[in-house]
């Protein structure tokens, strides 16, 4: 649904027309899984798929929420009502943001939204963060908060974590907040430092396909949420802040310290490994040698597999039968437990990977996966 069409939606809804229009993307993490929690370094770069959202505001105390996407009537919501916990069902991502914003002390006093999503949920690409960050940046800019990025995208986090009740990282709602039009963003999760890494696969006559395995995931399930605290604990073993302090060359005596911790060795092999695979990532682009890094994904793809235990059949067989058709590259991106993954592979060879992988699937009795391309696209912004 364009601008417009969301326009024209909440006007109807809401008997006059909106102040403004805002969308914010979804994302694709290209290396750099699970490591944000661990101040860690990640690499997403943003999708054409976004949440767009018309929006005015209220001085009464009321938030209006509507999505074209759920249907129904309009939700009323009293702003001295929102509290954790409250609501487990769509509205907590924009109620969770206005939230977030009144508990640092910024004076948003009511709004009216209308939302509409290209981003396919439950597939790892961050639709809760890009909704999120949709109406953070609208009331920032309707109420003049004037809100640096990285500051928006850490309310959303706190909307994410503590009203929604999700243990996310800080990278999805960095990603949409503040990624750029044919680049990768290298974050620091740490001080949450960016660089902005050129990434034009078109140039190179190179694709990245998603392969949306149609399996559905969600964070606040308690499979995320044990690998995190699998991480803290084995920080705490080896007596650092996060496992981002665990050096790579020395991941061989860490993990010798951690003793018969065998599930907890697992986990800090994994991110000691992929963060240093986001720098290997980082560097081959910087060169300009992007085919190099298709070895390394795949890599990844073993790592999240075998240490981290998150990937599932699906996964798996859209990243082999992917490999076996001459993709660069392979692996699941996202939260894991099903969602989508991702393939580097040169333009002349995406028709075939495409027939082969949707083969594969069939084949196997699975629902037909949702195949398409990654473009790196532009952040959160007003569209008008």
């Amino acid at each position: 649904m364009g601008a417009q069409q969301v326009r024209e939606r909440f006007t109807e809804l809401y008997g006059a027309a909106p102040e403004g229009v805002w969308a914010a993307p979804g994302r694709v993490n290209l290396i750099g899984e699970h490591t944000d929690y661990n101040d860690g370094f990640v690499m997403p770069f943003a999708l054409p798929h976004q949440v767009t959202a018309a929006v005015s505001r209220r001085t009464d105390g009321l938030l209006r929420l509507h999505s074209a996407d759920i249907g129904g009537e309009v939700v009323e919501l009293a702003l001295d009502g929102l509290a954790p916990g409250t609501d487990d069902g769509w509205t907590a991502y924009p109620a969770g943001v206005v939230w977030a914003l009144r508990e640092a002390g910024h004076p948003v006093t009511g709004a009216d939204v209308h939302l509409a999503s290209t981003v396919p949920t439950g597939a790892g690409l961050s639709s809760s963060a890009a909704l999120e960050v949709v109406v953070a940046l609208a009331l920032d800019d309707l109420f003049g908060l004037e809100l640096p990025r990285w500051k928006l995208a850490r309310l959303c986090q706190r909307a994410e974590n503590v009203y929604v009740g999700a243990p996310t990282g800080i990278m999805d709602q960095t990603a949409s907040a503040c990624c750029e039009e044919g680049h990768a963003l290298f974050l620091d999760t740490r001080d949450l430092s960016q660089r902005q890494i050129p990434f034009d696969l078109a140039a190179e006559g190179l694709r990245l396909l998603v392969v949306d395995t149609q399996v559905k995931h969600a964070h606040s399930g308690g499979e995320y949420g044990k690998r995190r605290a699998g991480c803290e604990k084995g920080a705490a073993l080896l007596g650092v802040d996060a496992l981002r302090d665990v050096a790579y060359d020395g991941l061989d005596a860490a993990l010798e310290g951690l003793g018969d911790e065998e599930e907890v060795r697992r986990l800090v092999r994994h991110i000691v490994t992929e963060n240093q695979r986001v720098e290997r990532v980082v560097e081959l682009l910087t060169s300009g040698d992007v085919r190099a890094i298709g070895p390394v994904l795949t890599e990844g793809h073993a790592s999240l597999r075998d240490d981290f235990r998150i990937s599932c059949p699906e996964l798996d067989l859209a990243v082999d039968t992917a490999l076996a058709a001459g993709a660069l590259g392979a692996r699941m991106t996202g939260g894991g437990f099903g969602g989508s993954a991702i393939a580097l592979a040169e333009a002349s060879a995406v028709d075939t990977l495409i027939k082969a992988v949707k083969e594969a699937f069939a084949a196997a009795g699975y629902t037909a996966p949702r195949v398409f391309e990654a473009v790196p696209s532009p952040g959160a912004r007003r569209l008008g």
